[in-house]
């Protein structure tokens, strides 16, 4: 590549609005991956700790041994083990102060579960609205400053007495490198976001059905 389309050439010589968007577009890209990172950790790591639960709930233990060995661990605090130990905690208490009324304890036991549904999935989708929006205004804010570049560009081109293509090209260059950065800010985030929203609409889905059986099974324990 040669040094008259080095980016950091074209960085140092566009104008001081220019180089201040640019710079808002790397701070977003930077953003933008540290966001995608965080969200591919946290889950991977919800699918995992799901998985670890089915195969420990459905293996046919006792539920109030299971619901004690949660507690002891951190994994009680999300996933799927939060909304058992939810539904669970509650169905127990209701049972001690009305154990004639099932279908009333079921019901607390669901609320309680949906209580911790909601903030599970406020944990699971956090920031990807900070992706969404990077990946819609990144290409709009690259172009104005492609927009503010070139009309510079022409500007100067005024006070020249000859205007010749070696003379355009480089303030054209400078201009275009914003839409470029938006570009390679926006795509990422865009990519990320669509990738992340349907693996949390996934496990949202898998924890509905969670819920469902473990209420079909808390009724059947009820009219025991």
């Amino acid at each position: 590549m040669g040094s008259e389309l080095s980016l950091f050439n074209l960085f140092v010589n566009a104008g001081l609005t220019v180089k201040l968007i640019l710079l808002i577009l790397l701070l977003a890209s930077v953003l933008s991956w540290a966001i995608i990172f965080d969200r591919s950790r946290v889950l991977k790591q919800a699918r995992k700790s799901a998985e670890i639960f089915e195969h420990r709930f459905w293996s046919g233990g006792d539920l109030s041994a299971l619901y004690r060995d949660l507690g002891q661990t951190e994994v009680s605090s999300s996933g799927l083990a939060s909304i058992f130990r939810a539904g669970f905690k509650e169905y127990v208490r209701l049972r001690k102060t009305d154990p004639d009324d099932t279908m009333a304890v079921i019901a607390g036991a669901e609320r309680s579960m949906r209580v911790a549904l909601s903030r599970e999935m406020d944990r699971l989708d956090a920031n990807l609205s900070v992706l969404a929006t990077i990946g819609s205004i990144g290409p709009y804010i690259g172009l104005f400053g492609t927009v503010w570049g070139t009309m510079n560009a022409f500007y100067a081109l005024g006070n020249l007495q000859q205007a010749t293509l070696a003379v355009v090209a480089p303030g054209i260059s400078e201009a275009l490198i914003s839409t470029a950065v938006g570009l390679f800010a926006a795509i990422p985030a865009v990519v990320g976001f669509n990738r992340y929203v349907d693996q949390v609409e996934r496990l949202h889905n898998r924890y509905e059905e969670f819920m469902e059986e473990f209420s079909t099974l808390l009724q059947r324990q009820g009219h025991q």
